[in-house]
């Protein structure tokens, strides 16, 4: 076993933690309790580059008890728990580099300390595992697969297979109904107001809040952000999401108009610098901008700089920007992830459907990798479906079966009313 982490004395105060997130992650046990019974992942090597949280540590000791070998990293170089990381190498005995706040060369340098334990599967979140295997340019033989965490890995992935350029298999675990109507609407939607009010204490209530993106990400963060009083804008450029947000009761407008008027921005996109110096140059004296979309990329961070005359630390996760012209515009968690950066990210009862995707999803290539072509597939929707049946087994909630009348009727074209 080998790793890299901050101080493995905090493993006791890990420990808790980890425990705390296990008991609300249900399904997630049942598949454990499976997997340590019928070792289905025996002789398995599993690289993963994913947020180093309570919730990930209980996936990597899941995957431990199917009989994986695993080798951990972060996917983001804040959103790194070092007292989880502590517990998983004194514990569990998991090969962990991950450091909160390590630099990009650390960060990459960590990558590839997971792909030298030659993985079998990658399970990546945001693909920086999957970009960086590719580079090499010669896969491995034995490599069978990957699986992908998040709406901008996916973006990523896609692109590679349309240019020809991806040479394995990867699942699309974002694409999951279970993962992305949850994990994104309703863990992102909570977690990235919580990283807001702890860094900032500000109130919603009242405030002009800029949505920049209504995928189901944005969807959640504006259903939340109007839940706590605020006033919604949304930025879109689809039409269709545009619509749907004018149909949810959101005011819609291009950002060189909700610049103006905005407190409170976030970005949700997975694109390139959203919030640009444009937007930065009309803002109000005071306006706080943020990202929770995977990358640092959504705000344009050279341009900010650029405009800054003066910096200055206001509290742990804000740095106020003093633009020439004496405006201020305050910057949460360095433009990453606010969500990890400044809070804890997901509620582990909702990080319990996502990652019993992602354990399912592994044992899934162990069995057909090597079946399937070089694209990206979504999760077997058998996978799905039993997910949201033990999910609601674990709520204490019965629902209802077709009859067989009933099936009938569905099946055959010739019934009519």
């Amino acid at each position: 076993m080998k790793y890299d982490i901050a101080d493995r004395k905090l493993a006791a105060q890990g420990r808790v933690r980890v425990e705390w997130a296990e008991r609300n992650m249900p399904v997630l046990r049942s598949i454990r309790q499976r997997f340590k019974k019928n070792k289905p992942l025996r002789g398995l090597r599993v690289g993963c580059c994913l947020h180093v949280t309570t919730e990930t540590a209980n996936l990597m000791t899941t995957l431990q008890a199917g009989g994986a070998t695993l080798a951990l990293c972060a996917s983001n170089p804040l959103s790194t728990q070092d007292d989880v990381a502590a517990t998983l190498v004194a514990d569990a005995r998991i090969s962990v580099f991950a450091v909160r706040g390590e630099n990009n060369k650390r960060y990459y340098r960590h990558i590839n300390d997971v792909l030298g334990i030659e993985p079998h599967i990658t399970v990546d979140d945001g693909a920086d595992l999957v970009s960086t295997l590719h580079k090499r340019k010669q896969i491995p033989d034995h490599l069978l697969g990957g699986l992908e965490e998040t709406t901008t890995g996916v973006i990523r992935l896609r692109a590679m297979e349309k240019d020809g350029a991806l040479l394995f298999p990867m699942i699309a675990i974002n694409d999951s109904k279970t993962k992305h109507f949850f994990d994104n609407r309703y863990g992102t939607g909570q977690s990235t107001i919580d990283g807001i009010l702890r860094a900032t204490n500000m109130l919603l209530a009242g405030s002009n809040v800029v949505v920049v993106g209504y995928g189901w990400c944005g969807r959640g963060v504006a259903m939340r952000a109007r839940g706590m009083g605020a006033k919604v804008i949304v930025t879109e450029v689809d039409s269709l999401k545009a619509l749907e947000a004018v149909m949810d009761g959101f005011a819609v407008m291009p950002m060189s108009a909700a610049a103006r008027v905005g407190d409170l921005f976030i970005t949700l996109t997975g694109d390139l610098n959203v919030l640009r110096a444009e937007h930065f140059q009309r803002m109000k004296d005071g306006a706080t901008i943020c990202n929770s979309g995977h990358f640092d990329a959504e705000i344009d961070l050279p341009a900010l700089e650029k405009l800054t005359q003066k910096k200055r630390k206001m509290r742990r996760e804000v740095v106020e920007h003093t633009l020439r012209g004496g405006k201020r515009i305050n910057l949460l968690a360095e433009g990453r992830l606010v969500n990890l950066a400044a809070a804890e990210g997901h509620p582990a009862m909702v990080m319990d459907m996502s990652f019993a995707n992602q354990a399912l999803g592994v044992e899934y290539l162990q069995k057909r990798g090597r079946k399937l072509a070089n694209r990206v597939y979504p999760i077997p929707s058998e996978i799905d479906d039993e997910i949201a049946r033990l999910k609601l087994r674990s709520m204490g909630i019965k629902i209802d079966r077709l009859t067989p009348e009933q099936k009938q009727y569905l099946s055959a074209w010739e019934m009519g009313t």
